[in-house]
């Protein structure tokens, strides 16, 4: 069986709401930040050596990072859920999602978290943080524009990763400026798999 070793706060959230979308059984270990560094406990380290979240154990296996899971979960226990058909230029535009959710969109999000705790120092880099973040949001923004999911119609695993990034926004800048993102986080966030994560996992914040 699956075994989450889901860390409070965090990205691991949006694997257990896979695992409810896809209504295959699962076990969580719960694990808590720190409450002033706000870092992961050490007991993480006996799971895998970085330390972090999510993780997973599968059959003897350790597999880390949230795309990576993602795509793990799906082809093995997905049965053909949640992705388009490999053959099909929309598994392309799929896997890209998967990439940019952590590749590209979290950057900026976490350099104006991380730079706003150094005061007037950190002033001449926010421009600029500014501009990628308008940058990554705005593209996010018209490729949802006229859809209710990144790739049409149906969810898949693509919305699931980048779920957090839209999560995210909105305590780093004003998401309603990016309506139809804006929407699509009140649309999945009201889905009865993710708020079966919700209860499963505990409270989630993002701030």
């Amino acid at each position: 069986m699956i075994v989450v070793h889901h860390l409070n706060d965090s990205r691991s959230q949006r694997i257990l709401w896979l695992l409810e979308e896809l209504g295959v059984p699962y076990e969580i270990t719960f694990y808590r930040r720190d409450a002033q560094t706000r870092l992961a406990p050490p007991e993480l380290k006996a799971i895998h050596p970085l330390g972090k979240s999510p993780v997973i154990t599968d059959n003897g296996r350790v597999i880390i990072e949230s795309g990576a899971i993602i795509d793990y979960i799906i082809r093995h226990h997905g049965n053909g859920r949640l992705q388009p058909r490999m053959e099909t230029p929309a598994y392309d535009d799929y896997v890209q999602w998967l990439h940019f959710a952590e590749g590209s969109a979290m950057l900026p999000l976490l350099l104006k978290l991380y730079v706003s705790r150094l005061g007037e120092a950190g002033a001449p880099l926010h421009p600029r943080i500014e501009s990628e973040i308008a940058n990554h949001l705005g593209y996010i923004n018209n490729c949802l524009a006229g859809k209710p999911y990144l790739l049409g119609e149906a969810m898949t695993g693509a919305d699931i990763q980048m779920s957090f990034v839209g999560e995210i926004a909105a305590t780093r800048t004003d998401r309603t400026a990016y309506p139809h993102i804006d929407a699509w986080v009140h649309r999945f966030q009201a889905r009865p798999a993710y708020q079966a994560a919700l209860t499963r996992g505990g409270p989630y914040s993002f701030a």
